[in-house]
């Protein structure tokens, strides 16, 4: 019996195929680790984390003394080949520095990869700044879209912000502080002052707030009062879409035009939301715009 017990022991420890456990940590408040994600955390062999410092922050407050390794979208090759050695032995947790991992941050192709070498990939779901800000922002989420980061390459920008003029999901996405006021008045002048946006700020922080109301009055009073902390935007969705007035195209073809698209791109671009045909488009994209 003794004999039988050890060998099911060796064959559930030696098959070569360890569990990749996605931890959710919380995005501000440590209170928000759930029970399931601290037992995780304490039971695998290894937690690949963004940045080893904060996370040790984290797994001293809750007494966890597993091993860490860093792991961020500036890892070499031989470190994927590092954790993918570990899942052969036991099983590894991947955190980023807060949130859900692999949405938006360095995880996704190691998800990836793991998969692809047979590997468990086990969510452990928790925290989360997209979600949390859409429900309590106020507009629709019946149907959303994430777009991550605002890009920053100018004509990536104005891309985003062009597809962005006649979707009519609600649109959530991350900027910076020192780029925010310049992004929400680059988006003003695509969709419009009249759109609603709600900006949610250090989310679950003590100085946790919401802004909400019209774009162009949200650009007024960050104007004003500058960008502070960590932000979240939730972007309402757009009306029934109208046909644009030619200035409107004109406008438009004049910015895909400046950043680098071809007539033929930026006619297929301007007329899935403008209510123009690509060739009325095209047209006018020969004059002198």
């Amino acid at each position: 019996m003794l004999l039988l017990h050890g060998a099911i022991r060796y064959l559930c420890y030696n098959t070569g195929v360890g569990t990749l456990y996605l931890v959710a940590t919380p995005i501000g408040n440590l209170e928000d680790l759930t029970l399931r994600a601290k037992r995780i955390l304490g039971e695998v062999d290894l937690i690949a984390a963004e940045d080893t410092r904060h996370t040790r922050q984290l797994l001293s407050r809750y007494d966890i003394h597993t091993s860490l390794t860093s792991y961020h979208e500036h890892s070499k090759p031989g470190k994927h080949k590092k954790i993918l050695t570990a899942l052969e032995r036991g099983d590894v947790a991947l955190v980023s520095d807060a949130g859900t991992p692999g949405l938006n941050d360095p995880g996704y192709p190691l998800v990836c990869e793991a998969i692809e070498a047979g590997h468990s990939v086990v969510p452990i779901p928790g925290p989360s700044a997209p979600i949390a800000a859409l429900t309590a922002s106020g507009l629709p989420t019946d149907a959303f879209i994430f777009f991550g980061y605002v890009p920053r390459k100018q004509s990536d920008k104005v891309a985003l912000f062009m597809s962005l003029k006649g979707e009519r999901r609600t649109a959530i996405g991350f900027e910076v502080p020192n780029r925010l006021v310049s992004t929400l008045e680059g988006l003003l002048d695509v969709v419009g002052g009249e759109r609603q946006i709600v900006l949610g700020r250090e989310l679950t922080k003590y100085h946790e707030e919401f802004l909400r109301g019209p774009l162009k009055e949200i650009v007024t009073r960050l104007r004003q009062e500058g960008a502070r902390g960590e932000y979240t935007m939730i972007l309402g969705g757009a009306r029934e879409t109208e046909r644009w007035t030619i200035d409107e195209v004109r406008n438009a073809l004049t910015r895909e035009l400046e950043h680098g698209a071809s007539r033929t791109e930026a006619a297929k671009s301007i007329a899935s939301i403008s209510g123009w045909s690509r060739k009325e488009i095209y047209n006018i994209s020969l004059e002198d715009v």
